[in-house]
C-alpha cells in the first residue's frame, strides 16, 4: 500500500513523489507496467466505443493485442534510449527507475482517455472541442510528470533534462535502425543456409 500510495503523490505532486520512489525505494515496476496496460486498454476502449463524432476509425478495425503491444514497444524503446543516454550524460537513474517513471507517467493520460470517451457520448457535432480539451490535458499532464520523473530520476537541471529527452528520441530511432538492420541480416543468413540445404538435398 505504501506504494501504491506513492505512485499517486507522485502523479499529484510529481517532484516530492519522484524524490521518495527513487531515493526511499518506494517505485514499483510491477504498478508501472499495470498503469502502463491500464493506459493501453484506455486507449484501445476509446478507440473503439468514442462516438463517431470525434472518431473516424471502424471499431472493427482495432486490434486490442496488437496496440497494447505496440505501446509495450514504445515504453521499452523509450526506457532504452533514456538509459543508454543518461549512461553517457552522468545521470544517477537506474533503468528501473526511467521505468517506474514513464508507467506512473501514464496514468493521468489513461483518466484522461476513459473520461474523453464518456464525454463523447454526450457531445454533438461542433462540440468536439470538449473531447479535445479533456485529452489536451491529459497529454499535458503526462508530459509533465514525464519530465518531473526523468529530472528527477537522474538528479538534472531542466535545460538538461529536455536535452536528454530529445537525445532520448534520436536513440529510439537508432535502436529501430539497428534491431531492423540485425533483423535482416538474420534473414539473408537463414535465406544463404537454407539455400546451402536445398542444394544438398538436391545433390543427394
Amino acid at each position: 500500500m505504501d506504494k501504491v500510495r506513492a505512485m499517486f503523490r507522485a502523479v499529484t505532486r510529481p517532484i516530492d513523489g519522484f524524490y521518495e520512489i527513487r531515493y526511499r525505494g518506494k517505485g514499483s515496476v510491477a504498478l508501472a507496467v499495470l498503469a502502463a496496460v491500464l493506459f493501453s486498454a484506455c486507449y484501445t476502449a476509446n478507440r473503439i466505443f468514442a462516438s463517431f463524432v470525434v472518431n473516424d476509425v471502424d471499431p472493427r478495425s482495432v486490434n486490442g493485442l496488437l496496440e497494447m503491444s505496440g505501446i509495450f514497444v514504445m515504453l521499452a524503446l523509450f526506457a532504452a534510449g533514456n538509459w543508454s543516454v543518461t549512461c553517457l550524460l552522468d545521470g544517477e537513474g537506474r533503468l528501473r527507475d526511467i521505468v517506474t517513471a514513464t508507467g506512473y507517467a501514464l496514468l493521468p493520460m489513461a483518466a484522461a482517455t476513459i473520461l474523453a470517451m464518456f464525454v463523447s457520448q454526450f457531445i454533438a457535432s461542433g462540440e468536439e472541442v470538449f473531447y479535445t480539451l479533456i485529452l489536451a490535458v491529459g497529454v499535458a499532464w503526462t508530459a509533465m510528470l514525464l519530465l518531473a520523473g526523468i529530472m528527477t530520476a537522474h538528479n538534472y537541471t531542466l535545460l538538461k533534462t529536455l536535452v536528454t529527452l530529445a537525445l532520448t528520441v534520436l536513440a529510439m530511432f537508432a535502436l529501430v535502425f539497428f534491431a531492423l538492420l540485425l533483423a535482416n541480416m538474420a534473414r539473408q543468413v537463414y535465406v544463404f543456409f537454407y539455400s546451402i540445404y536445398i542444394e544438398l538435398i538436391f545433390r543427394v
